[in-house]
């Protein structure tokens, strides 16, 4: 389940209204809101290495409700998804994604139309160097049942966007992808006496799992703090983050 951004941009204005610290107007909160979703997003790659050197110790508990690295993994799959690419259709073809996206690649899928039958096979995902080198020579060459790649960047309608170098040329490729989150936004109508009034059709809220909430609500605060100039804020909310994340690491 998502979180709600009304739920948080009331919340964030109650505390900050209660304190009598200030108030944060629609366009400022949504671009907090942007940024803080984007910190958690970026974080769940750091704790999830953390958490994997706990299986690797035989630390981490694997038990139904209390596995760690399967919590950070559920919280990335809203953000997952199989992505076509298609070519640019020259002789040495880039593979670019359907989707602008794209955060990163998973698997690899090329798909070769040999004799009537579909053949997929696993790309295996290379560096430069590492392309040119197996290319050269005929007993590492990439087959169709070992096709290899590599990425660089292309620009696709003014975008920077990631673009696969297949070997051997595919008919068709699919990715298993890591989607960016899409911009949460509070959306409003001005009402009579010129008040700000919640449109939820028009609102995109959070990405991440509810359990993301309350840590959505104190680094937005954190933020807010600053642009207010409140030094406690930022304190109170800092304490409140790191306390929080000293709580689900220990």
């Amino acid at each position: 389940m998502a979180v709600n951004i009304n739920t948080v941009y009331t919340t964030v204005l109650f505390i900050l209204n209660k304190e009598q610290r200030g108030y944060i107007p629609p366009a400022e909160f949504n671009s907090l809101a942007v940024q803080v979703q984007n910190d958690i997003f970026e974080s769940y790659f750091p704790d999830g290495n953390q958490v994997n050197r706990f299986n690797q110790s035989n630390r981490q508990n694997d038990t139904e409700f209390f596995d760690m690295f399967k919590d950070i993994s559920y919280k990335l799959f809203p953000f997952t998804k199989e992505v076509s690419f298609t070519s640019n259709g020259a002789i040495s073809p880039r593979w670019t994604p359907s989707v602008s996206t794209v955060y990163k690649l998973g698997v690899v899928t090329a798909n070769y139309l040999n004799t009537g039958a579909n053949d997929s096979s696993m790309v295996n995902m290379l560096d430069y160097k590492e392309y040119q080198e197996v290319n050269k020579s005929k007993l590492t060459k990439p087959t169709k049942k070992y096709p290899a790649a590599f990425t660089e960047n292309a620009i696709v309608a003014t975008k920077s966007v990631l673009a696969l170098s297949i070997s051997p040329i595919p008919n068709s490729v699919s990715v298993n992808c890591l989607l960016n989150p899409t911009a949460p936004s509070w959306s409003f109508a001005v009402g009579t006496l010129g008040q700000y009034i919640y449109n939820s059709t028009t609102s995109v809220d959070f990405e991440l799992d509810i359990s993301e909430q309350n840590t959505l609500i104190i680094n937005i605060l954190k933020y807010a703090g600053i642009i207010i100039k409140d030094p406690q804020i930022v304190q109170v909310a800092a304490q409140e983050a790191q306390a929080e994340e000293t709580n689900l690491k220990s």
